[in-house]
């Protein structure tokens, strides 16, 4: 299997932040995170080195939670990409098989384009093989230089190009893959003679014909996948690209989508044929959606979400690791959070299951089994179990289980004054 070095040490200076740049988020993920994702689910890498620099505690602790095929390594000082890479020279001592190298802050990479770039260095026989895009505006990006037959020469970056360099429209997309047996070496070679007195990943291509090693360039297709965070405008220009992508996934795949445009779907989200999605609906995290539901409008689902047919899902409703079972449905203005729901449940506008506690900080988890009727506007105080065929009164305030088919009310016995309007109006 392949190893992946992922160069995540930088500050990200523009982004204006004091959060390290590759944590920044796109649908609460890091942008760390889908790099991780996609060279994971590649399926030809097993495991990866991310680099840290800038913070590095909190990206470690990031990885170490969330990742048991990576780990960290620190790069301190922080002397340009190619010393990135040499952290890694210790962790991959004596490992002889391919190393593909990537950025933390391009979220927009695919796992299949991942794979095809090491199919093709494996077909080319090549010993380093570097990722290139061809843009109309080449601007700050280091360019591809080829020589007159074609073949790859060097990469020269924009601050360091000269006039005839600056106008090649093929760029270097910074992701590579190497021999490591054969490249590694090169780490401990290169220089920093320029203008940035930095130790450049890019010379590689350059040491590398030196030495006599095939060289080759992947040209990508979809120049949207290398695109790279450095600004906050980035960061939504990312996200737009996408929600874009996911929105007209789904809808090709028989989901009725009523607003594209207000409509925001996690890449983590599975949903069904048939299921339709109202309009300003936020649906974030790692959720199954099964067919033919309805969702909205103006729902929220934040992750650890599970439904299965022919749910209902009301406006203004928010969920939360919630697992729902089959034509149940959780009315408007209502909140379910850590929560078991059954088959053909009825929770009426404005109940809240309240999960968390806190003066403990413990979140608990409430049940509600099959056929239960929940009236609008009540509380179930969690931890709590509504048994099957249970019904809540509205208004109810619900601490502890409900036996079945009972009827649980907590509200106060109505009474009526009559004539008290008139009384109070005659006294004014």
């Amino acid at each position: 299997m392949v190893k992946s070095i992922i160069l995540a040490a930088g500050k990200g200076t523009r982004m204006k932040s004091g959060l390290p740049k590759v944590l920044h988020t796109i649908f609460d993920k890091p942008l760390l995170g889908y790099v991780l994702d996609a060279v994971k689910n590649s399926g030809m890498i097993d495991y990866s080195y991310v680099i840290t620099g800038h913070k590095h505690e909190q990206v470690d602790s990031y990885v170490k939670e969330n990742y048991d095929f990576a780990g960290t390594i620190l790069q301190s000082p922080q002397l340009g990409t190619g010393h990135a890479v040499s952290m890694a020279l210790d962790a991959l001592k004596g490992y002889n098989g391919e190393v593909v190298i990537l950025c933390g802050d391009t979220p927009l990479i695919k796992p299949e384009t991942i794979k095809n770039m090491i199919i093709s260095h494996r077909k080319n026989s090549a010993d380093i093989t570097v990722m290139s895009a061809v843009f109309e505006n080449p601007t700050n990006y280091g360019r591809i230089i080829r020589e007159q037959d074609g073949t790859l020469k060097e990469i020269v970056e924009e601050k360091d190009a000269d006039e005839f360099q600056k106008k090649v429209k093929e760029i270097n997309a910074g992701i590579y893959c190497i021999n490591w047996d054969k490249v590694s070496v090169a780490f401990s070679e290169l220089k920093n003679n320029n203008k940035q007195g930095e130790y450049y990943l890019t010379d590689i291509i350059k040491w590398g014909r030196e030495k006599g090693l095939r060289v080759g360039a992947y040209v990508i297709e979809d120049n949207n996948e290398i695109f790279g965070i450095n600004s906050r405008k980035n960061l939504a220009e990312a996200s737009q690209i996408l929600h874009d992508e996911i929105i007209e996934y789904h809808m090709a795949n028989g989901v009725t989508i009523v607003s594209p445009e207000t409509t925001w779907i996690s890449p983590d989200t599975e949903i069904g044929g048939d299921t339709i999605i109202y309009p300003n609906c936020y649906i974030n995290g790692r959720n199954k959606i099964a067919s033919n539901c309805k969702i909205g409008p103006f729902a929220h689902i934040r992750g650890g979400v599970e439904l299965d047919e022919f749910v209902k899902i009301g406006n203004f409703v928010e969920l939360k690791k919630a697992k729902v079972k089959s034509h149940t449905n959780i009315c408007h203005l209502s909140y379910v959070g850590d929560a078991e729901v059954g088959e053909n449940v009825n929770i009426g506008a404005g109940t809240i299951t309240a999960n968390y506690n806190p003066l403990t900080k413990v979140k608990s988890k409430t049940i509600i089994e099959d056929n239960v009727k929940i009236g609008s506007n009540s509380v179930l105080v969690a931890p709590v179990k509504i048994k099957e065929g249970a019904n809540v009164g509205a208004v109810g305030v619900i601490t502890k289980d409900v036996e079945p088919w009972s009827l649980a009310v907590t509200r106060a016995p109505l009474k009526v004054l009559e004539g008290w309007v008139k009384k109070v109006l005659k006294n004014d």
